[in-house]
């Protein structure tokens, strides 16, 4: 027997490659000799594009309609940014439209409402980095903390639910609940108080537009982090736990370190997207509040490009915001780096 197991091991051991230095009886080891360019194992190819589509052709197909529906509606239509240096007519297309260079963005700059549009803009956004980014985040570890499967999933539903809802029934559910006409005005007349009409008040419009944000999408990003935090060793929790760390100190020292990753990924998005607030929600509620109030960049390329005519303003101030957002996806991503995570992209 013990000849037939030396046997086995010596053919073991022949047919695996030794790849550890040799080591000398002693405190110090032995230095591996040199190898030359003639002995070195020749470099493994890349197999030719040929090969790796008909290999990976499954995979291709089903990236296939992602990256068409990208192609059409996002990088295509980046070929008319040509509007902005243009003074653009629909009627005889871009080849006829004559250049005007940068007289579109000269007097984009010098529009009072521009500016009033940019203050705006960053205001809510602001106020939507503040309350409505932290916010999936403080859910999804209140539900994570939940032992009941069923309350768990009940709940996810519940606050899913409204991501699927359309601007328009969105602002028509707050209109019927804090309108003029709404159940909380009826209810203060009720009961002898003046009625309150938040839907129209402009002071309290940037709150309004933040608790309709968060109503809506903080399900969304719930996801993701309920995503991240399955993904958690549960014997670190365990270990913490014998080791004598309470419910918030393991929060602190194990949940909160597992989701950083993924809550700087979506910082770094959050910023690049900083001056895109909402079309919609702010389209269907500037009238109510008034221009001053509820005109952000998005409203302002609308009624300029489409409303009023002046394409080429319109799209300057398109083309102004899209190379901020990339220069503030750019820089927050290096400040990602900088802090030795991931980012949206590696170096």
């Amino acid at each position: 027997m013990w000849l037939t197991l030396g046997k086995l091991a010596s053919k073991f051991l022949r047919g695996v490659r030794v790849t550890t230095p040799v080591t000398q009886r002693g405190p110090r080891a032995a230095a591996s000799p040199p190898v030359s360019k003639s002995e070195r194992p020749p470099a493994r190819r890349r197999p030719p594009l040929r090969v790796r589509l008909r290999n990976n052709w499954v995979m291709f197909a089903l990236m296939a309609p992602g990256v068409l529906f990208f192609a059409v509606f996002f990088y295509v239509p980046m070929l008319g940014n040509i509007v902005a240096f243009q003074d653009y007519q629909p009627f005889i297309g871009f080849k006829e439209s004559p250049l005007v260079g940068l007289a579109n963005f000269q007097e984009l700059f010098a529009d009072p409402a521009f500016w009033e549009s940019v203050r705006n803009t960053l205001a809510f956004a602001a106020l939507q980095l503040i309350f409505f980014f932290p916010a999936p985040l403080a859910l999804a570890l209140l539900i994570n903390s939940l032992v009941s499967t069923r309350v768990k999933r009940f709940i996810q539903s519940v606050v899913y639910l409204p991501h699927f809802i359309s601007w328009v029934l969105v602002v028509a559910l707050f209109q019927q609940v804090l309108g003029g006409a709404g159940l909380l005005s009826n209810f203060l007349r009720d009961h002898g108080m003046s009625a309150l009409d938040v839907m129209t008040d402009p002071s309290t419009f940037p709150l309004l537009i933040t608790g309709q944000v968060i109503w809506k999408d903080i399900g969304w990003g719930m996801i993701i982090y309920l995503a991240a935090l399955a993904s958690v060793d549960q014997s670190l929790y365990e270990s913490a736990a014998v080791d004598g760390a309470g419910r918030w100190r393991r929060m602190w020292h194990v949940t909160l370190p597992a989701v950083r990753g993924v809550t700087i990924m979506l910082l770094v998005l959050r910023l690049g997207d900083v001056l895109s607030v909402g079309f919609e929600q702010f389209l269907l509620q500037r009238d109510a509040v008034g221009a001053r109030a509820a005109e952000v960049l998005d409203t302002y390329v609308y009624y300029h490009g489409v409303v009023y005519g002046d394409w080429g303003v319109g799209a300057a101030a398109g083309l102004v915001k899209g190379v901020v957002g990339a220069l503030m996806i750019w820089g927050a991503n290096k400040v990602a780096h900088a802090f030795g995570e991931h980012g949206v992209y590696s170096k």
